[in-house]
C-alpha cells in the first residue's frame, strides 16, 4: 500500500476496479467535460475518505487530456486538505472502470503532445497504491493488438511486480486475466466476489479505508512521536554498546540498560 508524504500529512491512494455496475451516487449524467470527474469528500465517521468517481459513459473511461488535467488538479487539491486520510479512485459507469487511453484523441494528438500527455498520465499512476478489483473484472496491457506497446509505465512496473517472463506473456500476447488471476498474479491486492449491485470491490476498498483512517497520523504528529521515542534512546548504555560495537566490528552485548 503507497503512502504518498506530502508536506505534513500523508494521503493513502487506492485504485477501486469495478467489472458490472458502477457506484451510485446521486449525480446527474451530462455529456460537459466537467461531468467527467466527479470528487466527494465523505463526512461523519467516513470523514478523511475522498471518492473519486471518473464519469466518460460514451468513451468507456478512456483517458484524454482533459481527464488527465482534471485528476491532476484533484489530486493536488487533496494533497493540500490535511484531513484527508485515504483516496478511493473509482468508475461512475456501469460495466467498465477504464478503457485505456482515448484512442480517438490520441489520433489528432501532434507529436509533440503525445510526450507530455503519456508523462502526466504515468505520474498518475504512480500515485496509486492499493489495487482492488471484483472477480469479474477484466484487464490487460492490449496494446500489441494495435501495433503499439504499453506507454505509461506497464512495461516497467509489470515485471517488477509479476516478474519478467509472466510480464512478457501477458505483453506480447494482449492477454487478458480477470480478477481473481489478477489477485493470484500480485496485479492486485483484493478480488473479492462481485455483488449484484456491482460495487463489490467499491465497498471493499472503503472498508480498507476506514481500517486505515484511525490508524494514521499526519506527518508533523509523526515525526514529534519519532522524536520522543528517540531521546528515550539517547541516554541507554545499549546505544553506546552499540556503536562501540559497530566501531570494533564485533557483536554487541546488550543488557536492556
Amino acid at each position: 500500500m503507497l503512502l504518498c508524504q506530502h508536506q505534513s500529512h500523508f494521503v493513502q491512494l487506492m485504485l477501486c476496479l469495478l467489472s458490472s455496475q458502477s457506484v451510485r451516487w446521486r449525480w446527474r449524467r451530462g455529456s460537459n467535460s466537467k461531468d467527467e470527474l466527479h470528487v466527494r469528500y465523505l463526512d461523519g465517521e467516513d470523514s478523511g475518505i475522498v471518492v473519486v468517481g471518473i464519469n466518460r459513459p460514451k468513451a468507456k473511461n478512456a483517458i484524454n487530456k482533459n481527464l488527465v488535467k482534471m485528476m491532476f488538479e484533484a489530486v493536488e487539491d487533496i494533497k493540500k486538505n490535511k484531513k484527508v486520510r485515504s483516496v478511493i479512485l473509482c468508475s461512475l459507469v456501469p460495466g467498465i472502470f477504464c478503457a485505456g487511453a482515448d484512442l480517438k484523441e490520441r489520433a489528432k494528438m501532434h507529436q509533440s503532445e503525445v510526450g507530455p500527455f503519456v508523462s502526466k498520465a504515468r505520474a498518475l499512476i504512480t500515485e496509486l497504491g492499493n489495487l482492488i478489483s471484483s472477480n469479474t473484472a477484466k484487464m490487460g496491457l492490449v496494446e500489441t493488438k494495435l501495433a503499439i506497446i504499453p506507454g505509461a509505465g506497464g512495461t516497467q512496473r509489470l515485471p517488477r511486480v509479476i516478474g519478467v517472463s509472466l510480464a512478457k506473456e501477458l505483453i506480447f500476447a494482449a492477454r487478458v486475466v480477470d480478477g481473481t488471476q489478477a489477485q493470484q498474479m500480485g496485479l492486485v491486492s483484493h478480488s473479492v466476489e462481485q455483488n449484484n449491485s456491482g460495487d463489490a470491490a467499491y465497498l471493499r476498498a472503503l472498508e480498507l479505508a476506514r481500517e486505515i483512517n484511525p490508524q494514521e497520523v499526519d506527518l508533523s504528529t509523526g515525526l514529534a512521536i519519532e522524536e520522543a521515542c528517540y531521546s528515550q534512546v539517547i541516554p541507554t548504555k545499549d546505544r553506546l554498546e552499540g556503536l562501540s560495537a559497530f566501531k570494533e566490528k564485533r557483536q554487541p552485548q546488550y543488557k536492556g540498560e
